[in-house]
């Protein structure tokens, strides 16, 4: 039997498997993280996959966008402790087959409806998850986008009009304004794509303590168990209405029982005994992505992932932005300057994040609707 074609190298054979051989698949805890930043997971399984074209065929699917270029050197400092900071945005573009799944107005703009900074500390054993609420109220910096154009400084605006005044570049150096944490990567997906990356996966079990129904997220949920498909997990971390008090707050915490509870159950799977599985999640993740160009290929996607392999959601601390209800308007929030400096100051030393940090913030009272399975 011949050699193959390497996938992460096209002109490096690899060693043929033998008829009737597997491998031994991977455990959950490889790509917990990955499962976290959603669009991961199916690049890290990329090099078993033995063929050639594969390579070819999801490196054109990746968009990327050269944040370095856009933002210049007006930036946090570099750490080089062995840390690495990634913000995650999932994209409310509500337009096209979007429009379909998110409701809402098609005003052909885009939105950042989900927006977590990463924190990946020196060893990469070990995460913290930041989670921004769009509806804080913030000063964007001046920032000039992808295109080149420059958009000027303004106060009091929500967090997410940064996405949807300057793209990606804006959104990170909002992000490095509030934190003073300079964003070694940036990833990005879509509506659709979260939609259909969860189908990819044969959705997702969860448990809710109570009845959720939105309209506007078109989630409908009795109180019990569930096997989520792609556009009701896609309701589930978008609903704001239909638990809690409401607000962006609550709705975080449903997206963030929702990644552990999919982090959990990524082992379950079973696509590493299925290729044709395989390579259908890798195609509709790497169509799904927008990436940080310095991540805007399988081969650098890849080796990111494998660098992340070892963090487990055991491993991982995920909070909201220490932030407090508006007086002047109850559905804005606005940042807690003193405990979300307890946030920064310990991710910048790589250390976890104190509990003082978070307690008597605003939470948004959707905490324990949604667990996990087991």
């Amino acid at each position: 039997m011949s050699a193959e074609s390497n996938p992460l190298d096209p002109l490096k054979p690899v060693k043929p498997v033998k008829r009737g051989s597997r491998r031994r698949p991977r455990g959950k805890h490889s790509r917990a993280l990955l499962i976290t930043v959603w669009v991961a997971a199916a690049i890290v399984v990329l090099g078993g996959t033995g063929l050639g074209y594969v390579y070819f065929k999801l490196n054109g699917n990746i968009k990327s966008v050269d944040i370095n270029q856009a933002l210049g050197t007006d930036r946090p400092n570099d750490v080089d402790n062995g840390s690495e900071d990634i913000l995650v945005l999932g994209s409310d573009t509500r337009s096209g087959a979007n429009k379909k799944l998110g409701g809402g107005t098609d005003d052909g703009s885009a939105r950042s409806d989900t927006a977590m900074m990463v924190h990946v500390y020196e060893g990469h054993k070990k995460a913290s998850v930041v989670s921004i609420p769009r509806d804080t109220l913030v000063d964007r910096p001046e920032c000039t986008d992808a295109k080149g154009v420059t958009h000027d400084a303004v106060s009091g605006v929500m967090f997410n009009s940064a996405y949807s005044t300057g793209g990606a570049a804006c959104a990170v150096k909002t992000v490095e304004s509030l934190s003073g944490i300079r964003m070694d990567h940036y990833i990005e997906v879509d509506f659709t794509g979260f939609q259909k990356l969860v189908d990819e996966l044969g959705g997702v079990e969860v448990t809710t303590t109570k009845a959720i129904k939105d309209s506007d997220s078109h989630l409908n949920l009795k109180a019990g168990t569930h096997r989520l498909n792609g556009r009701q997990a896609l309701g589930l971390v978008r609903t704001r209405h239909g638990v809690g008090d409401g607000s962006d707050l609550g709705r975080i915490q449903l997206q963030q029982a929702f990644i552990k509870a999919l982090v959990d159950q990524i082992k379950d799977v079973g696509v590493l005994t299925n290729p044709k599985k395989l390579f259908d999640l890798a195609d509709t993740a790497t169509k799904a992505v927008t990436a940080d160009s310095d991540l805007g290929s399988v081969r650098t996607l890849t080796s990111f992932a494998a660098g992340l392999k070892s963090i487990s959601s055991a491993h991982m601390t995920m909070i909201t932005m220490p932030v407090e209800y508006d007086p002047a308007d109850p559905n804005r929030v606005i940042v807690d300057d003193t405990k979300a400096q307890l946030v920064w100051k310990a991710l910048k030393a790589d250390r976890p994040i104190p509990a003082a940090a978070t307690k008597g913030t605003a939470k948004g009272d959707a905490a324990g609707v949604v667990t996990g399975s087991s």
